[in-house]
């Protein structure tokens, strides 16, 4: 059993520890809901009042009403930016008894039509919107369902909630950073311009740059979210007679492909240039050699964020509608 500290608030994850079951048996055990033994329940509720576990007056609420299912729609296909929001969503309703119904509807109008009725079958009491870009909408239209929609790293309407990562806030702490290791030429390496999050990380970067006594501007490239590109933009910059000493990528596989194509022309990371790259894509930002400086958009709290909003609008509590822009962090490592 894990030692709680004085005046630390017990939560379900405490009791599932201590009663040595899964959550989600603590949570029906204490919601009085699902199957399981007279004997494990009655010892679930007896850990929880041992460990001081007070339930949360608004999940009980809930689940005297119904059993609380939340609709998650994606058209993130791959899962990269899904399943850490999902993650979140599932981490910020636990306490709250809820379960998540994902359904992916890649890019078919049919489809996601289709997934949307399946939801309202099954009496969801809300959906949440999640995708891979935040300047395109879900192949379906969801303004006019009779639960609460909250989106998530898509684009919703603008009498709706859409809850966004600060990428300018991001992108700012990252040439910062360059900036802070002493760098003072920065060059911007990022993908189609035809994406929201390009032109808004390009202007941040340019803003901070342009605000910086003895700094200067190299550009920005324009080319696709890959490695490919990252080796093709280290070309066309050293092919020219200034050479940055910074350089911030749009991307972590764009930064992957710079930090490789530099060590090619025998240039050293972080010894001439500095980079930075954008996601924190673990995978591929801590398998880069060196390990990859980068800006983590936080999306496991933002889906937590998304989870605890629809909750607040399922049980009518005021919600600020508009666009929520949360705070990326800079995840400094050896590049």
């Amino acid at each position: 059993m894990s030692v709680m500290v004085p005046g630390e608030r017990v939560t379900i994850y405490d009791v599932a520890e201590a009663a040595r079951v899964s959550t989600a048996t603590a949570s029906k055990a204490l919601n009085d809901s699902g199957r399981m033994a007279v004997e494990t329940r009655a010892r679930i509720k007896r850990v929880a009042q041992e460990l001081g576990f007070r339930p949360n007056s608004l999940a009980q609420s809930l689940t005297r009403k119904r059993s609380f299912t939340v609709g998650l729609l994606t058209n993130d296909s791959y899962g990269r930016f899904t399943l850490p929001v999902m993650a979140g969503i599932s981490e910020g309703l636990i306490d709250h008894g809820v379960s998540v119904f994902l359904c992916a509807v890649g890019d078919k109008p049919e489809l996601a039509q289709v997934h949307v009725e399946a939801m309202l079958d099954k009496r969801v009491d809300g959906i949440i919107a999640t995708g891979k870009r935040v300047d395109r909408p879900l192949p379906v239209d969801l303004s006019r369902m009779p639960v609460p929609v909250v989106y998530a790293l898509t684009a919703g309407p603008e009498e709706g909630l859409t809850i966004l990562p600060d990428d300018r806030q991001g992108a700012g702490e990252a040439v910062r950073h360059l900036l802070a290791q002493g760098r003072r030429r920065i060059a911007h390496i990022t993908g189609p311009r035809d994406f929201e999050v390009v032109h808004e990380r390009a202007l941040a970067c340019a803003q901070v740059l342009a605000e910086t006594a003895g700094a200067s501007d190299a550009g920005a490239l324009y080319g696709s979210w890959s490695e490919h590109w990252g080796h093709e933009a280290v070309a066309e910059l050293w092919s020219q007679a200034q050479r940055p000493d910074g350089i911030f990528c749009g991307n972590d596989q764009i930064a992957r492909g710079v930090v490789d194509a530099l060590r090619e022309r025998g240039v050293s990371v972080p010894g001439d240039v500095s980079v930075v790259g954008f996601d924190n894509w673990e995978i591929v930002a801590k398998e880069t050699r060196p390990p990859l400086t980068t800006v983590d958009m936080n999306l496991k709290e933002l889906g937590r964020q998304a989870g605890l909003a629809l909750v607040r609008l399922v049980t009518g509590e005021p919600v600020d509608k508009g666009i929520w822009r949360l705070p990326c962090s800079l995840i400094v490592r050896s590049s």
